[in-house]
């Protein structure tokens, strides 16, 4: 076969290629959460996953889509974006819909005002969007609170955005925010495991699945010349994930006695 039956053969192996990892990039990032999604709904218990996964990454990928319109990306990453909003969406939804069926007594919790049939019986007076209670922020009572807040964000940083979005030194900065926002998304989980001694609990399955897929998407930002801001944080996770690595393994290796601290639920990262 000569050189340009080859080339021939080559050019739609090339496209496929291109098409997977675009694919992998898109839905690579919620497969995880998948199984997560069916554990709950299986077991109609939300206790071991941490709904501040959930804000951590809506917060990353609302960011992520504003600085898009300062700063042109390829279209997979902005996909990856949406699906992940929807995907930790319905995380949100089935979590709060779990928490309040096993829930006694449960004192009504908003993020806005609400109408009094709504509360209990002695109910305060209606609340506005800036009267509630930061003890319980991102632990309401109805899926529709999450939205509204996610609403409010992406109202108010969509508005900011739009102001100052000829600012180069501003959709440089959001997306460097955006990025370094997922990129932090181990760091609870790090350090809840250097506080305990330990990482008893903590599947390393799922950290080794968030090695591979933060490693594969940091070489895919690398080969397709994504912005600098994603490659460095891509790499931070890449870091983060091996150093949860190396603490399985020295405490696995070397068990130290765990300090007394109270009980609490995963860490963010922690499914």
């Amino acid at each position: 076969m000569d050189a340009q039956g080859l080339e021939w053969l080559l050019v739609p192996v090339r496209r496929l290629a291109s098409w997977g990892a675009a694919g992998a990039m898109v839905f690579g990032g919620v497969v995880p959460y998948v199984p997560q999604y069916r554990d709950i709904r299986r077991s109609q218990n939300a206790e071991g996953f941490s709904t501040y996964v959930c804000l951590v990454l809506l917060v990353a990928n609302i960011l992520r889509i504003l600085f898009w319109f300062g700063r042109r990306f390829e279209s997979p990453l902005l996909w990856q974006s949406i699906i992940m909003i929807i995907t930790m969406l319905l995380m949100l939804k089935l979590c709060t819909e779990v928490r309040v069926s096993n829930e006694l007594n449960i004192k009504r919790r908003s993020f806005a005002a609400a109408d009094s049939k709504d509360e209990e019986i002695k109910a305060p007076p209606k609340r506005s969007y800036l009267d509630f209670d930061l003890n319980y922020f991102w632990h309401w009572s109805k899926f529709t609170d999450y939205v509204q807040c996610v609403l409010t964000f992406t109202g108010v940083t969509g508005y900011i955005t739009y102001l100052w979005l000829d600012s180069s030194l501003f959709v440089e900065t959001l997306g460097f925010l955006a990025v370094f926002t997922e990129a932090m998304l181990g760091v609870p989980q790090l350090y809840r495991n250097h506080r305990n001694r330990s990482t008893e609990g903590m599947s390393v399955k799922m950290v080794l699945m968030w090695t591979s897929g933060d490693t594969f998407k940091t070489v895919y930002f690398v080969l397709n010349q994504a912005p600098l801001q994603f490659s460095i944080c891509g790499l931070l996770q890449v870091l983060v994930d091996m150093a949860i690595l190396l603490q399985v393994y020295l405490y696995s290796s070397y068990p130290q006695k765990a300090a007394a601290h109270p009980a609490h639920p995963a860490s963010a990262k922690a499914l």
